[in-house]
């Protein structure tokens, strides 16, 4: 199967052409149009600086119900205990630039370029990204971002400079949607973490219905 050559028109080919590795198309841009257009379509950008942008929609999917959260007896405790401050919205460019430097285990390099920070940020100015971000003794210590578009949050990349700091804010980011009636918060790829948190892979079909299904209701836009 052929990998897609985007050009100025503001489109994709549907995401069952992707090739089995998930890989859809090739090029286009990172304006808040095409970066809304690709992620209310299951796609989402992937790619680092020697290459051009890489558009992907694999199958599986990994995806997280808030209601299937592993909240765990240990992370309620710490919670509980006020260790860590929680905040929404206050540094999102700040947690993009930790998540871009702080290295987790496995991985080599980043993916989130410089465009992808200043693409980012003007979605985040739009209202449509957002971070969570974990304090301890006011400095910033851990958190996570994401786009939010109807009842569905799509996460990106999360970051530690504390032990659990990341999955405190995990753990907030799955409250508010609960709060919210969200659907679904989609882990894209699947990875024994994610899994121990409660997300499942689901096929590329079934997550574009659960998509559809949360597009329907209105997004909640602005700071969180």
């Amino acid at each position: 199967m052929g990998i897609y050559l985007l050009d100025e028109d503001l489109a994709f080919p549907h995401p069952s052409h992707a090739n089995p590795d998930g890989l859809l198309a090739i090029g286009g841009d990172l304006s808040v149009e095409r970066l809304l257009l690709a992620y209310r379509s299951g796609i989402f950008p992937w790619f680092d600086d020697d290459r051009m942008i890489l558009w992907w929609s694999p199958d599986p999917r990994m995806v997280l119900l808030p209601v299937n959260f592993k909240f765990s007896k240990s992370l309620r405790l710490l919670i509980n205990k006020g260790v860590f401050e929680i905040r929404f919205d206050t540094c999102f460019e700040q947690v993009m630039r930790y998540c871009s430097v702080v290295l987790r285990e496995g991985q080599e390099g980043t993916w989130i370029t410089e465009g992808m920070i200043d693409a980012y940020t003007a979605l985040h100015q739009e209202g449509f990204a957002h971070s969570v971000e974990t304090f301890r003794d006011g400095r910033l210590v851990g958190g996570l971002y994401g786009i939010s578009l109807g009842r569905a949050f799509f996460g990106e990349s999360m970051f530690f400079l504390e032990r659990d700091a990341s999955k405190v804010a995990f753990a907030a980011l799955v409250t508010r949607a609960t709060e919210w009636n969200f659907h679904f918060i989609d882990a894209q790829q699947d990875t024994p973490h994610l899994r121990s948190l409660g997300a499942t892979p689901v096929s590329r079909n079934a997550f574009l219905k659960l998509l559809n299904n949360a597009l329907q209701f209105e997004t909640k836009k602005g700071k969180w």
